[in-house]
């Protein structure tokens, strides 16, 4: 098949589908790592007890999911490029619902630690392929347009998820949040089985050898671009790591406020990464995405000096909430035309760079959780040096190794329902 053939297909494709469609059942599926990591959260402390362990063991099974979920992804990736898009998601979507199972009836901390790793690898599968589809659907601006129209689902996803598992707990057991993502995944399987037709044409496909594997890998992280772009998104989301495991302490213990404030400036900071992700989707394509991008890393960097020095010199909480609400907003500036730079390139290996975006992110993400708590109970200043750390680190990653290249074409693939 020709590459204009393949783009015939692919637009027939999003011809028969609408873009709501694709962008519900790709940010659902990209939202899983956020909701398998973040909804339970709360539950740590009762489930110490309930199991008979310790907050340490129960600490990891935090860190197996985000293993098992970076590992999963170097799998899954590469095999999708070979085996085409469908075959590994369902069969990873069937391996969440069964690992999620697992979590439920888990008798123990140490059984529901692999519950966890079978989890995370099916999550993997979700993660990657809904990128990767992107890519094989779209490309030029019309894939950063829909990366931030995933931005609507997928951007509030880490936000809400805490909110959502603290509301879940007033009605059940910590048992009853992996229940509520056991029918997540099954309603997942269900409509990606009946309604995601498989989008990368059996021409297009690699053989999944190991060593091919390996050199494509190699190959990829030769790019300096593609290493610039995808390092800056993930130390973006290892910013966002740190405010999720670390606000709530700094916000409610140290400034006072109440549980219900805490919600709503929790989620007036979600609405900001999806409006800023919707802004994005305007007026791109009226300007480059290296630009927005570029706009999006300097209001971190500017956003986490503010909260750093709100913090360090204890100003008020007002002082804190406008450069917090900057920083974390950026995110729907930076995910979208980051992903969108660093897969342009990679049509052919659309899996495996997929595979290698999301590493990076929950490899970085799970190293920032831990640094939050460094400096005690009493100040916020690790959490503020933690999120204005990896911004300031983000911005010069990105300068030093995402080289400039020919802005990305309008569209190659039109968005028509």
């Amino acid at each position: 098949m020709s590459a204009g053939t393949a783009e015939r297909v692919r637009d027939q494709s999003i011809r028969k589908h609408s873009k709501a469609r694709y962008a519900l059942i790709l940010g659902g599926l990209s939202a899983f790592g956020p909701l398998s990591i973040d909804m339970y959260l709360p539950a740590l402390p009762t489930m110490t007890d309930d199991l008979h362990s310790s907050d340490t063991v129960l600490q990891l099974t935090l860190t197996a999911f985000i293993i098992g979920i970076a590992l999963g992804q170097l799998v899954v990736g590469p095999l999708s490029d070979a085996m085409g898009r469908r075959k590994p998601l369902l069969a990873g979507l069937a391996l969440y619902v069964v690992g999620s199972i697992l979590c439920v009836v888990s008798p123990s901390a140490e059984l529901l630690i692999v519950a966890r790793v079978i989890q995370a690898l099916g999550a993997s599968a979700g993660i990657v392929i809904a990128r990767a589809t992107v890519r094989d659907l779209f490309s030029g601006t019309a894939m950063t347009k829909f990366f931030s129209t995933l931005m609507l689902v997928n951007g509030l996803a880490p936000i809400l998820a805490p909110i959502v598992g603290g509301q879940i707990l007033t009605l059940t057991s910590w048992r009853g949040v992996f229940v509520v993502l056991t029918v997540f995944g099954t309603l997942l399987l269900a409509v990606v089985a009946v309604s995601l037709p498989e989008p990368l044409p059996v021409e297009l496909r690699k053989p999944a050898r190991p060593m091919s594997i390996l050199r494509t890998y190699a190959r990829i992280l030769r790019d300096k671009s593609f290493v610039g772009y995808a390092l800056a998104s993930g130390l973006m989301f290892a910013g966002l790591f740190a405010y999720i495991s670390g606000s709530s302490f700094v916000l409610q213990d140290i400034y006072g406020l109440s549980p219900q404030g805490y919600s709503l400036a929790f989620g007036l900071n979600g609405i900001g990464i999806v409006l800023v992700g919707q802004l994005n989707g305007l007026i791109v394509g009226r300007l480059p995405e290296r630009t927005l991008l570029i706009a999006g890393l300097l209001a971190s960097f500017a956003g986490g000096v503010g909260v750093l020095l709100a913090t360090s010199l204890h100003l008020g909480l007002v002082a804190l909430l406008v450069p917090l609400f900057v920083l974390v907003s950026s995110i729907g500036l930076v995910m979208p035309n980051a992903s969108s730079l660093a897969l342009a390139d990679q049509a052919g290996n659309a899996g495996s760079a997929s595979a290698l975006l999301g590493v990076l992110q929950f490899v970085i993400g799970g190293l920032a959780t831990p640094l939050v708590s460094l400096g005690g109970p009493d100040t916020a200043v690790p959490m503020a040096l933690v999120m204005a750390g990896f911004a300031t680190l983000a911005l010069l990653v990105f300068f030093t190794l995402a080289r400039a290249k020919t802005p990305l074409p309008v569209a190659d693939v039109p968005l028509t329902a």
